[in-house]
């Protein structure tokens, strides 16, 4: 972890817990640059989407007191929710992320339009109810955080309390969970970390968000320590019966090598003894900050990783962490080709960064991640240097060929430098390594249109 930080992919908290027990805990880096205030193990961060599986609890708590069902359309407890859609569409769809309403965080121009007026939540909700749906409800998995911010309107219509008091009361006051909250902007909060974004090498302050548009999708604060306190309760009968607890943590859905629960992703790793083990996590966004909380039940074991300078590494962190757990090899932090090309194109120019790619990608310390490279590309397409997201991209294409989406970000980069024809050819090589890719197909239609 200390090599992660000294290369910039880690600052933030920690803690590592084996048979229930924590065995590692510390911070790293910043909780506040400005100040040169480090982050400790009580640094508060904002969670992102990890807020999403203390919605689905405070859910499954409300169907095990017969306050609501899961299996049935949720125009039963939303009477003004369109019923053309919401007819359709039960509680148990929207906890497992098959319900078809659209993402509204992936919603053109969400970031500049809507994320930093503060709505009520029926307010915001009006903002996606009548978009179609995008698939027949139950037919598939696509992620969505509307429909956790349905859920946290149901809480409130069902409990006539705020989706906050609701979650006090009902989670964090029993497990005495006191670092933990619904965060807003406006409220002074010891030990709170400010969170930064990454511009190439450079950090920079995180954008503003109105807390109230992640609301139950991913509106929360925690501390590494708090999370610990959760998952412990997750081992115990003290807020939910076991057949409730189970209910959490089933293979709902699957999709790929991976399944999801109530809240949860599943997945499973072969043990040394070709055993399999069970693995529930998940991993949360939001403007300044990357976190991930992951469990293995069968053994106790626990990461938290919280961190507050944007998007980075912690699957990559996570699996190494779990691979010392269980005396299985692992890999070593390296370095990130993103971070030091992204700093060459910005600063030095399109022939400096192609150079410095081609000595780096000889040189075994640093590593390309597919994720990292489209990032810093859209980066520098954002900064208006299109040649230089070119040939960012196409490092992705070469080190990546078989994934649809390297091509569809090249084809959107060389569609804004006006070569129509290699656009089509990309985009076209996008949607036939992924045929799912809706949108790439729109931009082929509009294209062949002109």
């Amino acid at each position: 972890m200390s090599l992660y930080n000294q290369y910039g992919q880690f600052n933030g908290s920690i803690l590592v817990a084996e048979h229930g027990k924590v065995i590692f805990k510390k911070g790293y880096g910043q909780a506040n640059m400005e100040w040169n205030i480090p982050n400790q193990t009580d640094t508060k961060f904002r969670l992102g989407s990890i807020s999403k599986q203390f919605t689905a609890f405070l859910i499954v708590k409300l169907a095990e007191e017969g306050k609501i069902k899961l299996d049935v359309p949720i125009t039963t407890y939303l009477s003004d929710y369109p019923k053309a859609t919401g007819d359709k569409i039960t509680i148990h769809h929207l906890l497992t992320h098959t319900s078809g309403i659209p993402n509204y965080t992936s919603v053109p121009k969400f970031l500049e339009e809507k994320s930093k007026e503060p709505y009520t939540p029926q307010e915001f909700i009006k903002t996606f109810e009548n978009l179609p749906l995008e698939f027949t409800p139950g037919e598939k998995f696509r992620y969505s955080n509307s429909g956790y911010f349905l859920l946290g309107y149901l809480i409130e219509k069902i409990t006539q309390k705020t989706y906050e008091q609701y979650l006090q009361e009902t989670i964090l006051t029993p497990l005495k969970m006191a670092n933990t909250g619904y965060d807003h902007n406006e409220i002074i909060l010891k030990k709170r970390a400010a969170g930064y974004e990454k511009q190439g090498k450079k950090l920079i302050n995180s954008s503003y968000i109105d807390m109230s548009i992640p609301y139950a999708a991913g509106s929360l604060y925690s501390t590494v320590e708090d999370l610990y306190l959760w998952d412990q309760a997750l081992y115990t009968n003290k807020l939910l019966s076991a057949a409730s607890m189970d209910s959490l943590f089933k293979p709902y859905i699957s999709f790929g090598d991976e399944s999801y629960g109530y809240g949860w992703f599943i997945d499973e790793l072969l043990n040394s003894d070709k055993s399999k083990l069970k693995i529930v996590e998940h991993g949360g966004g939001i403007n300044g900050f990357n976190t991930l909380i992951s469990r293995v039940p069968a053994d106790k074991n626990l990461v938290v990783l919280l961190n507050n300078t944007g998007g980075t590494v912690l699957g990559e962190m996570n699996t190494a962490i779990r691979a010392i757990l269980y005396n299985q090899p692992y890999n070593q932090a390296k370095k990130s080709m993103a971070l030091e090309l992204s700093e060459v194109f910005n600063t030095k120019g399109l022939t400096a960064g192609i150079d410095s790619y081609k000595k780096l990608k000889a040189d075994s310390t640093y590593r390309i991640k597919e994720g990292e490279i489209n990032n810093a590309g859209y980066q520098l397409l954002q900064s208006g240097k299109t040649k230089e997201a070119i040939e960012m991209f196409k490092i992705n294409v070469e080190t990546f060929p078989k994934v649809g989406n390297v091509y569809d970000s090249l084809g959107e980069a060389y569609l804004k430098d006006g070569n129509t024809k290699l656009a089509i050819e990309n985009y076209t090589k996008s949607v036939t390594l992924d045929p799912s890719n809706e949108s790439g197909k729109k931009v082929l239609e509009e294209i062949s249109k002109k």
